[in-house]
C-alpha cells in the first residue's frame, strides 16, 4: 500500500509541476503578446504611465496601449483617452483623457484633462495627438521600467523557452505508467497460496509403492 500511495504522490505532483510551468509560460506569452506584438500590429505603442494624473483610471506603473492615429479630426472624439505631445516636435508625451472638440478658423482643436486633475491641458491641434488608448495592462510598467533597454532581450528570451519547452513536450517519449503492485492473495485458512498444483503439495502423504518398497 506504501508503495501505491508513493506512486499516486508522485504523479500528482509531476502533473501539479507541469500545470504550473504550462501557465507561467503561458502568461508570460499573454503579457509579450499584450505589450509587444498588439501594439506593432496596430502601429502604436505601449507607454507606461508616470504620474497619477489619470487615476483611477490608470494608476502609476499601468501600462497603456495606444493606437496610431492617422486623421485625429476624424478619429478622436470627446471621452477618447489619446496620447500626444504637448509641444510639437518634442519627443516628451503625455496621455490624458478629450473633454473637448471645436471647429475654429485655423481647423480643429482638441481641449484635454486628467482625468484626476482640475484644469484643462493647452489646446491641442490634430498633428499633435498621436494615438488613441486602446486598453491598459496593470502594474506591468514597474518592470518595464526596471528592465530598461533590455526588454527586446527579454521578448527573446521568454519566445526561446517557449519554442524550447514545445519542443521538448512534442518530443518526450510517452512513458508507461509504473505497475502498482496489488494485494497478496487472500484465501481460506489452510488453503494452498503457494500457486502449485494441489497434485504436487510438499507436504502430501508419501504414496506406497507395490511389495512395500521404501
Amino acid at each position: 500500500m506504501s508503495t501505491r500511495k508513493a506512486c499516486r504522490r508522485d504523479s500528482r505532483r509531476t502533473r501539479a509541476l507541469s500545470a504550473l510551468t504550462t501557465c507561467a509560460l503561458l502568461a508570460v506569452l499573454a503579457a509579450v503578446v499584450a505589450l509587444a506584438v498588439v501594439p506593432r500590429l496596430l502601429g502604436g505603442a505601449a507607454l507606461t504611465v508616470l504620474t497619477g494624473s489619470m487615476v483611477p483610471t490608470y494608476q502609476p506603473g499601468d501600462v497603456v496601449v495606444v493606437r496610431g492615429v492617422e486623421d485625429a479630426a476624424a478619429e478622436v472624439e470627446v471621452g477618447d483617452v489619446v496620447t500626444f505631445q504637448p509641444v510639437s516636435d518634442d519627443p516628451a508625451l503625455v496621455t490624458h483623457r478629450v473633454v473637448g472638440k471645436s471647429l475654429t478658423s485655423d481647423g480643429t482643436a482638441f481641449v484635454t484633462r486628467g482625468d484626476a486633475n482640475t484644469a484643462d491641458d493647452d489646446p491641442l491641434l490634430p498633428e499633435q495627438i498621436k494615438g488613441i488608448a486602446v486598453y491598459h495592462v496593470p502594474f506591468v510598467g514597474h518592470v518595464s521600467l526596471w528592465l530598461g533597454g533590455h526588454r527586446g532581450t527579454l521578448v527573446v528570451a521568454v519566445a526561446g523557452a517557449l519554442i524550447t519547452y514545445s519542443v521538448l513536450m512534442l518530443l518526450r517519449p510517452e512513458r508507461a505508467p509504473a505497475p502498482i503492485p496489488g494485494p497478496g492473495p487472500i484465501g481460506r485458512r489452510g488453503d494452498d497460496l503457494s500457486g502449485a498444483p494441489r497434485g504436487d503439495r510438499t507436504d502430501a502423504a508419501p504414496v506406497p509403492t507395490p511389495g512395500g518398497a521404501p
